[in-house]
């Protein structure tokens, strides 16, 4: 009896083995999908996220460089401009000093003008012409003969009141040295409310493109406003028009 009932057992446990083998075959199948897709997203969102961290630091740095060189030109040429201020600003070799003196009235003004790098000076200055006080005091009513060189006490520091010395290029100096010898051959004529020491060396000044103080003042508030209305400033630089400058 034993023998009849065995074998049905066996078949059916051989059943549920292999029903319970297919079961399993088939969850291991589905598991087995989900993750090939489950990690097929993963390394496709890994390879998305990868290229945007690779092309993300190229990206800035391009950006970074394209900003970093804008601000190099930027500096390049304000660096150029402040260059091109220092060399306008440095004082050239040549020099025009205003000056103001004692005088045995009420002073005289007249200046110097040369090389800074040579001691030898030269003057000019309206004055009347002699040594004779008479034309002096004859200037006070009428014209009277001039002079336009150097006079007594010009060259003596000790009689000097008010100083104010302007330094420009060899090739401003040309001009403005070339005026002063004109303006010199130009004025035979002193009188002590037109043409005076004052207008005479004013102007030089406006040549060099200097404001100017009113002529009537005397000589010494004459020189020191001249520097106090331009500044102090110490150097010019001629435009390419005559009489015009290029501020400093």
């Amino acid at each position: 009896m034993s023998s009849t009932v065995r074998p049905p057992l066996v078949v059916e446990i051989g059943v549920l083995k292999v029903r319970g083998f297919a079961q399993i075959g088939r969850s291991s199948r589905c598991a087995a999908a989900l993750f090939a897709i489950a990690a097929f997203w993963g390394l496709s969102m890994g390879t998305i996220s990868a290229r945007e961290i690779a092309a993300s630091p190229d990206q800035r740095t391009d950006s970074q460089a394209s900003t970093q060189g804008r601000q190099v030109l930027a500096a390049v040429g304000q660096g150029d401009a402040r260059a091109s201020r220092r060399r306008a600003a440095v004082p050239g070799p040549y020099y025009v000093d205003f000056r103001s003196r004692t005088a045995a009235s009420y002073g005289h003004a007249f200046i110097w003008f040369g090389k800074s790098s040579e001691r030898e000076v030269e003057v000019a200055g309206l004055h009347p012409a002699g040594d004779d006080p008479l034309p002096y005091m004859l200037g006070h009513l009428v014209w009277v003969p001039s002079e336009t060189g150097k006079s007594y006490g010009d060259l003596d520091e000790e009689y000097l009141t008010a100083s104010y010395r302007v330094y420009m290029s060899e090739a401003d100096a040309k001009r403005v040295f070339a005026y002063i010898k004109q303006l010199q051959g130009s004025t035979p004529l002193w009188n002590a409310a037109t043409t005076n020491c004052t207008w005479f060396i004013g102007r030089i000044a406006n040549y060099m493109g200097l404001k100017t103080p009113s002529h009537l003042l005397l000589p010494e508030n004459y020189v020191n406003d001249l520097r106090t209305m331009n500044g102090g400033r110490q150097v010019i630089q001629l435009s390419a028009d005559p009489g015009v400058t290029v501020g400093q």
